[in-house]
C-alpha cells in the first residue's frame, strides 16, 4: 500500500453541504440559518462556556495559585549528560546551548547529581546541588559558580 492509494472507509465520509447556492438547492437565500436573530448573523451564536445566562462554571470556581514575578527559573541538567564531552573540557552554559543540550537557558543553569560522571571536567554554572559537586570533584573536575 502506498500513500496515494489510501482512501477512507466506504460510508465514513459525507459530501460537504453547499450552502447559499440558489433556491433550488434547498439551502439557498438564508443558507439554513433561519430568518432573523443572533444565529443568523455572522459571528453570532453563543460562545463556549455560555450557560443560558447563568454564571459560567469557569467564573464560579475559585482562582488558585500564585506566580512569583521575581522568582528565578533554572534550566536543570544532570551530571550524567556531561559524559559526552571530552576529558578536561570547560563546560559553560553557552557551550551547552550551542551543543543543543539546553533548549532554553532561562535565568540560569543548575547542575543536578543524577547519574555518574567518569570524566575530569570544569563545569561553570549558576547553581549546583551538593551531590553534583561531590560527583564532579570525585571525578577530578571542578564546579565553579558563575
Amino acid at each position: 500500500m502506498k500513500l496515494h492509494e489510501l482512501k477512507p472507509n466506504p460510508g465514513s465520509t459525507r459530501k460537504k453541504k453547499r450552502l447559499g447556492r440558489g433556491t433550488a438547492s434547498g439551502q439557498g437565500k438564508t443558507a439554513g440559518r433561519g430568518m432573523n436573530g443572533q444565529g443568523s448573523r455572522s459571528g453570532g451564536g453563543k460562545g463556549p462556556g455560555f450557560e443560558g445566562g447563568n454564571i459560567p462554571l469557569y467564573r464560579k470556581l475559585p482562582k488558585r495559585g500564585f506566580t512569583n514575578i521575581f522568582g528565578t527559573q533554572y534550566a536543570e541538567l544532570n551530571v550524567e549528560v556531561l559524559n559526552q564531552f571530552d576529558d578536561g573540557a570547560v563546560i559553560t552554559p553557552e557551550l551547552l546551548k550551542s551543543e543543543g543540550i539546553l533548549k532554553k537557558q532561562l535565568d540560569g543553569v543548575k547542575i543536578l547529581g543524577n547519574g555518574e560522571l567518569g570524566k575530569k571536567l570544569t563545569v561553570k554554572a549558576h547553581k549546583f546541588s551538593k551531590s553534583a559537586v561531590e560527583k564532579i570533584e570525585a571525578a577530578g573536575g571542578k564546579a565553579e559558580v558563575i
